[in-house]
């Protein structure tokens, strides 16, 4: 689904990003895992379309796919949850579920049941402002909104942070039956390893902006994903 090849990517005279590579498949939850300032979110967000200077390649069902802004990532069938939520905080729940429906045709300008199956606390609080929700409540809302665009590929990037623990538990159930659903490439950055370890089929490690190794979770033990997360 998401194929992506030797990505270099820049900030200012800094070098970020040094050759890496990552692939995606539908049905399947691809942790990619590093230390601090390994180059994760940069490279998530170069697959989102929200940095656009970089070399390599990224293909969506084998077609290139560079896009110029987030709306073309969007539009092509790629959500991204960044780090923080980014939810609005003085808008409802409802309105920012409909704030997903910008790339879709107006006849799909609804939100969808599942949504609510996945996050049913979303439901009962559909008139609240998203700025009076907890973090984790904001997680799930976050996650939501990317799913009303129906997307191909769904970016996460750290769904866990500060979230108590029956959120990050229900969070993961969510993102089990999405897997289960086999039409979506779910790429999860995390550096809660148990989470990550229970959720993942491949892990891709970087350390410094460099690719250190990918392997399926029946190649890879917790305690090598977690000595491979100190270097």
């Amino acid at each position: 689904m998401l194929e992506v090849k030797n990505i270099n990517l820049k900030y200012g005279q800094s070098q970020i990003l040094y050759d890496i590579s990552l692939t995606a498949q539908p049905g399947q939850i691809t942790a990619l895992m590093g230390n601090n300032g390994a180059g994760k979110t940069s490279l998530l967000k170069a697959v989102a379309g929200r940095h656009t200077a970089f070399t390599g390649s990224i293909m969506l069902n084998g077609q290139p796919a560079q896009f110029g802004n987030p709306h073309q990532a969007a539009r092509a069938g790629i959500a991204y949850v960044p780090q923080g939520r980014e939810v609005f905080a003085m808008m409802s729940v409802q309105e920012n579920l409909e704030t997903g429906f910008a790339c879709l045709p107006k006849e799909q300008h609804h939100v969808p049941d599942m949504v609510f199956d996945l996050f049913p606390v979303l439901k009962d609080m559909r008139g609240r402002r998203g700025g009076d929700l907890s973090g984790g409540q904001q997680q799930q809302l976050a996650i939501a909104r990317a799913l009303i665009a129906q997307p191909k590929v769904l970016l996460l990037d750290e769904p866990t942070e500060g979230i108590q623990p029956n959120v990050i538990e229900q969070i993961g159930d969510a993102l089990r039956l999405l897997r289960e659903q086999g039409d979506m490439a779910i790429v999860l950055v995390e550096q809660n390893a148990d989470f990550a370890y229970a959720l993942g089929d491949t892990f891709t490690l970087i350390a410094s902006g460099r690719f250190q190794t990918t392997a399926a979770k029946a190649m890879m033990s917790k305690p090598d994903l977690i000595a491979g997360l100190a270097l």
